[in-house]
């Protein structure tokens, strides 16, 4: 093989290599979104959802550090100054803060010698017994995650549904996008023979005008389905964070069959709505529990080690002021030290009057949620006795539209050849193309609708895989 027929091998060769991967990348690029992956690609990423989950984790965090609270306060401290020892008969009262006075000898004048002195303390403070009151808090932190985890799982649940909703919701407006535009099209055939038949006097001239009036309507219908596609397509993007100006390709298999399971043995209880507002009344009377056990004394079991240390000798007094010393090593160095342990009780009881009301608010919120989750739970039940008679009307029609499109596409051929031949007038033509594309739209959404009464009694039971088991 010569030089020139190499360089043809090459160019061949390199030509298909890349013919493949623009058809493999073509390929990837049509693949459909599969409802499947559009619930999990927005349960994973959609902001809402991502916002209850660090919910969660807060209150879980929270649980941690509320049973952290029953260690014991431990505090040292470490103190070191400079001043005066100056003495005062008088009332004192420190403003803010729990104040260390000077002490030291009275004088009848003010005197300025000053010195280093310094305080090492270690105070331990341990609430031993709180009789439940702790317990009740640790209670009421773990119930608010479970009120969290619930609103998460509901949050999860409702997005599932509204974006399972929204893509069929779109699936239909694509058909109906798909069968306007095939209206369309027989409208301009049909206004193509009427001009022919028009204009060589086999016709009337009201005929053109009709199929011009006809040709209009279809493109009117056309447009506003596509603004409803366009509408119902953005709907889905911002559910999916995507870009709605991109035309979603998804699964046309719906059209194609059914659901074949719709009965569910998931009690209405076991709805994520139903438990939500079943974590709220629990929470709720945790918290009642809390508030009334806040009266509760507590039992303190306290002890304090403390170290001092003074640049003022023993016999510093009026009469020998210079015993003491400016030295800071002399004023840092511990010399006497004192210590005290010992158990208190604590109780305020006047608190009872003040609790009480606390508690009987409270009491009236948790009445509050148990009517929310009455309403909730009766609504559910009412939704899924309208998802069966929907799944059984549903049914009717996805099995009499054939009849009806298959009636209505013979009725319009027949009309069509009879107009050709001057056997029928336009009106009658023009009814059975109205037929023909009611029985078209019809058909195209029928097994749609199947999916979405399946939907519904899913959303209405809670039982959600009911539905998601059944699609791609």
């Amino acid at each position: 093989m010569n030089k020139l027929n190499y360089k043809r091998f090459y160019f061949w060769a390199l030509a298909i290599i890349l013919l493949c991967l623009i058809n493999k990348e073509s390929l990837f690029a049509q693949q459909p979104l599969l409802l499947s992956d559009a619930i999990k690609s927005g349960l994973q990423k959609y902001q809402s959802i991502e916002a209850k989950r660090n919910l969660v984790r807060s209150s879980e965090a929270l649980v941690k550090n509320t049973k952290n609270e029953y260690l014991p306060n431990v505090v040292a401290s470490l103190q070191q100054d400079y001043g005066t020892v100056n003495g005062q008969f008088g009332p004192f009262s420190g403003y803010g803060a729990v104040g260390v006075a000077s002490a030291g000898p009275v004088y009848n004048r003010q005197i300025w010698n000053a010195g280093f002195g310094s305080a090492y303390i270690l105070n331990t403070n341990w609430e031993l017994f709180t009789f439940g009151r702790l317990n009740s808090k640790i209670l009421l932190s773990e119930a608010q995650v479970k009120k969290d985890s619930a609103d998460y799982a509901q949050e999860g649940f409702v997005y599932s549904v509204k974006v399972s909703g929204a893509y069929l919701n779109l699936l239909i407006a694509q058909k109906l996008v798909e069968n306007s535009n095939a209206n369309l099209n027989r409208a301009i055939a049909l206004q193509k023979v009427v001009l022919a038949r028009t204009q060589s006097g086999l016709n009337a001239g009201v005929d053109s005008s009709i199929a011009n009036s006809e040709v209009s309507a279809a493109r009117l219908s056309l447009i506003a389905a596509t603004d409803n596609e366009l509408q119902i397509r953005n709907q889905l993007a911002q559910l999916l964070n995507a870009d709605p100006s991109v035309a979603f390709l998804l699964d046309s298999s719906y059209f194609k069959n059914i659901p074949q399971e719709f009965n569910t043995a998931i009690d209405i209880s076991q709805n994520p709505q139903v438990k939500y507002y079943q974590a709220l009344i629990e929470q709720s009377n945790k918290t009642t529990n809390y508030i009334k056990k806040s009266v509760l004394p507590g039992v303190n079991l306290f002890g304090i080690f403390q170290t001092r240390g003074s640049g003022f000798k023993y016999d510093y007094n009026p009469a020998s002021n210079n015993s003491y010393s400016k030295s800071y090593l002399d004023g840092i160095n511990p010399a006497r030290s004192n210590y005290a342990a010992g158990l208190s009780l604590a109780w305020n009881i006047l608190s009872i009057k003040k609790v009480k009301e606390q508690a009987n608010a409270q009491q009236y919120i948790t009445e509050a949620y148990k009517n929310q989750y009455d309403l909730i739970s009766t609504q559910l039940k009412d939704q899924l006795i309208l998802a069966d008679q929907r799944i059984a009307n549903t049914l009717l029609s996805y099995k009499e539209v054939p009849i009806q499109y298959k009636a209505a596409a013979e009725a319009y051929l027949q009309k069509s050849v009879l107009y050709k031949n001057g056997l029928t007038n336009i009106v009658d033509l023009q009814q059975s193309l109205y037929a023909l594309n009611k029985a078209e739209t019809g058909l195209g959404v029928a097994n749609i609708q199947v999916w979405q009464a399946l939907l519904l009694k899913a959303a209405a039971s809670g039982d959600f895989d009911l539905f998601l088991r059944q699609v791609h």
